[in-house]
């Protein structure tokens, strides 16, 4: 009996093993993509002839339809929309500030507004400023300092982290939650150092909430440049009676309908067992949303498009999914998720792209230690394209809503750290990517894609699909 579970355990040890044949595969993929890609004509298109993309708007439109469009002309077994809602912010007018240190002395600085923010009134919103460092401050703080002032949040990212989404996520939760949470103590408005650890006069956007709070209590929020904001703090020091004014003219309106693209190559042998791959078609609206995410949107329809070129079958569907909506609320990934719980599909693997189009490193993986040893047997194979970057603990934000006990969630992880410097910013642009990078990083990810097809998942049960 021991000798059956032994050769039992060596059959499957070996089965999971990369071979020689697995090394010849990658090596076509890499020389495909390098060679003859698609990835970064695909992106020329998407940001210099489309645009920005914010969900609701005209550009997001028009991307769902040129995206389905390319798809239905890879010959795909299928290409199909899926309707979602979205909700529907308009940024209006470019925004104005300025810092006034006198009557009459005033220094004007860069400001976006957050995604979401209502607006100032129509002359704009003027105040003395409290600055903080965080929003755990506001309580030290009290109603008495901070009603009828603009709260200044002005955490920055961590810069001894090497990490930048680690630094990111230490301090965005002052650009999220601040207005809700400052308002609270009568603060009229609410300035937030941009997320980046670059000093630049650029200002970044990004999504904020104020939850369920009553529409009546909304104070404006936006966004100042890193320059902007290490001057506004000097002069504090300065000046603490110093006033700040900006305008704005965003506005909210009734959600919209608009949709997830997805296109597949059905499998040959487990055409139930659905391996997904996908980035955020929306974008923010000041670049052209190059990095975030339409290098992930062109990587993800360049991994079924490497399969068809090279003649690659898979055993299982390879499902491309370009999501609606990751900016400012999910509303995509959530609607994917909610089908196939709904249809009872099998998605054994899911994998996106969404943290630029930098050099990849390699990937991070959401998934048991049983399938982690599996991921890790297939390192050698990235190896020679110096991609060592195998870690758990993370995916992306669209395809979490189908994670399980069993299945298995990635996320491509490129060289993070010059990726803040265009996040959610007018500098996102196609010009700042790299055509190398971009093609390196669909060729890794479409090399992923192939060895869960060919291989499967380490563990399977009978419950490998329940959520």
């Amino acid at each position: 009996m021991l000798r059956i579970i032994f050769f039992l355990f060596l059959s499957v040890a070996l089965h999971a093993q990369p071979n020689l044949f697995d090394k010849k595969q990658l090596r076509t993929f890499f020389d495909t993509s390098l060679l003859n890609g698609q990835a970064y004509k695909w992106l020329d298109y998407l940001t210099n002839r489309i645009g920005s993309r914010l969900s609701g708007s005209l550009g997001a439109e028009r991307a769902v339809a040129w995206t389905k469009a390319e798809l239905d002309a890879l010959g795909l077994d299928r290409v199909y929309l899926q309707p979602v809602k979205v909700p529907k912010w308009v940024r209006g007018a470019k925004e104005f500030a300025l810092i006034e240190t006198a009557p009459g002395v005033t220094f004007n600085v860069p400001i976006t507004a957050l995604g979401g923010s209502v607006a100032t009134p129509s002359v704009g919103l003027k105040a003395f400023v409290v600055e903080v460092k965080g929003i755990e401050e506001l309580k030290a703080l009290g109603r008495e300092q901070i009603e009828g002032k603009i709260v200044f949040f002005n955490r920055p990212m961590q810069a001894d982290l090497i990490s930048t989404f680690q630094a990111y996520s230490g301090c965005v939760d002052q650009r999220y939650s601040g207005a809700k949470e400052a308002s609270a103590y009568g603060a009229v408005g609410v300035i937030v150092r941009s997320m980046n650890l670059r000093l630049d006069d650029l200002p970044h956007t990004g999504a904020m909430s104020y939850g369920d709070q009553d529409v009546s209590k909304r104070i404006p929020a936006a966004a100042i440049s890193t320059n902007a904001a290490e001057k506004l703090s000097k002069l504090l020091k300065l000046e603490p009676n110093l006033k700040f004014l900006f305008r704005q003219q965003c506005k909210t309106y009734p959600d919209v309908w608009s949709h997830n693209v997805i296109g597949e190559i059905t499998g040959s042998e487990f055409p139930n067992e659905i391996i997904v791959v996908g980035g955020h078609l929306d974008s923010w609206d000041l670049g052209d949303g190059a990095h975030d995410d339409g290098a992930g949107v062109v990587q993800s329809m360049e991994v079924l498009r490497l399969f068809k070129a090279t003649g690659y079958k898979p055993k299982r569907t390879i499902r491309v999914v370009l999501f609606m909506n990751e900016e400012n609320g999910l509303r995509g990934g959530n609607a994917y998720a909610d089908n196939a719980l709904l249809t009872g599909e099998r998605h054994i693997f899911a994998l996106e792209s969404d943290a630029g189009g930098f050099t990849p490193r390699g990937f991070s993986f959401n998934c048991s230690d049983e399938e982690f040893a599996q991921v890790e047997s297939w390192k050698p194979l990235f190896k020679p394209y110096l991609i060592h970057y195998f870690e758990q603990g993370g995916s992306g934000a669209d395809i979490r809503p189908l994670k399980n006990k069993y299945n298995v969630l990635a996320g491509l992880r490129p060289d993070s750290q010059r990726y803040f410097d265009h996040h959610h910013a007018e500098n996102d642009t196609f010009d700042a990517v790299n055509k190398r990078e971009l093609e390196l990083g669909a060729a890794t990810m479409t090399s992923l894609i192939y060895l869960f097809d060919t291989y499967g998942l380490a563990v399977l049960s009978d419950n490998t699909f329940a959520r």
